[in-house]
């Protein structure tokens, strides 16, 4: 499945208050945890994060104190008291095998030794497949077998509203529109490869006029650096959105069209701006390009809570009338 179905998957299962233990897997850098949060964020739940690689077992199952005669635990600070949220068991099956045995006490019945987890909590787990290279430990069957299953994939549509909404530069999207095998490309033996994580890394490198390759590796950035030198044929961005581009010349490469598209969603910051490009790119390029801007534009006026202003001055313009089924398809899906 993709982030987005994933995010939706997991939407309704705190909707339902649908308690069973989650399992959610994918390769390195696809966003798994960055999902869990925005579910968290969006029904406004704790989000508890306990990376188990990182824990020993007395990490998770506590320690021992002298009472009396007897010996009782005293369970980690970070396991939840009271209240209702989620807790996300990452990178599962990367923890040893012992603590994953202590894990499996908490997925199966709620509870490790004294400790209950109280009513009201989702638990969560994420990790990395085999085939990913990623060092994992296979989970045993009996844990596994507590879990429902989710896979998530690295998809280039999700991405790129992801971008939008985190504001990741037009140089990054505009790339990866044109370049979309490059979402993700695991390389073994380097340390720096393209994923979605990686990018959004290369992203803020790239606010910093710095290199890209610590980020996303030597090949990829090298295809960004070719590629930013597009962005210097483009015609000027100020004038488009000032609803003077109709003398502009129109670029015919692809690579320039996609820099263009992206460019002007970036520049466009209001209702008028943002109408003005809309209005360029459906009445200067093919049926395709307006698409493929209509999304990413009417998530950003959305977040900008602009939406219903930007929809009426649409519709108003003869060339953005073809458009209106589109809207409303993306506002349904949305």
């Amino acid at each position: 499945m993709t982030p987005d179905t994933l995010f939706e998957t997991l939407r309704r299962f705190v909707e339902a208050k649908l308690d069973l233990a989650v399992m959610i897997w994918g390769p390195p850098g696809v966003g798994k945890s960055a999902v869990v949060r925005d579910v968290a964020e969006a029904h406004r739940l704790p989000l508890v994060d306990v990376r188990l690689s990182q824990l020993a077992p007395t990490d998770l199952r506590g320690l021992p104190v002298p009472d009396g005669d007897r010996a009782r635990w005293l369970p980690p600070e970070f396991l939840p008291r009271d209240g209702a949220g989620i807790l996300l068991l990452d990178e599962i099956n990367l923890a040893p095998p012992t603590v994953q045995g202590i894990a499996q006490q908490l997925v199966l019945d709620r509870c490790v030794g004294a400790y209950r987890l109280p009513p009201g909590w989702f638990v969560w787990a994420a990790g990395n497949r085999r085939e990913d290279r990623s060092a994992a430990y296979e989970m045993p069957a009996p844990l596994a077998n507590r879990f429902l299953h989710l896979t998530v994939e690295p998809d280039l549509e999700a991405f790129l509203r992801y971008a939008t909404r985190r504001g990741l530069p037009a140089l990054i999207t505009s790339f990866l529109a044109f370049r979309p095998s490059l979402l993700h490309r695991s390389s073994p033996g380097d340390h720096a490869w393209p994923s979605p994580r990686s990018w959004e890394m290369a992203a803020r490198l790239a606010s910093l006029g710095m290199p890209l390759d610590p980020a996303i590796g030597e090949p990829a950035a090298l295809e960004v650096e070719a590629f930013r030198r597009v962005f210097g044929t483009l015609p000027s961005l100020d004038a488009i959105v000032a609803g003077q581009g109709d003398e502009l010349p129109c670029p015919e490469e692809a690579s320039a069209r996609y820099a263009l598209v992206f460019a002007l969603i970036e520049r466009a910051t209001n209702v008028k701006e943002a109408v003005a490009a809309f209005t360029f790119v459906a009445s200067r390029l093919e049926a395709e390009w307006g698409r493929l801007f209509a999304g990413p534009i009417l998530q950003r006026m959305r977040a900008r809570k602009l939406e219903e202003k930007f929809i009426a001055a649409s519709v108003k313009e003869p060339h953005l009338v073809r458009f209106l089924a589109d809207y409303q398809e993306l506002m349904a899906s949305e």
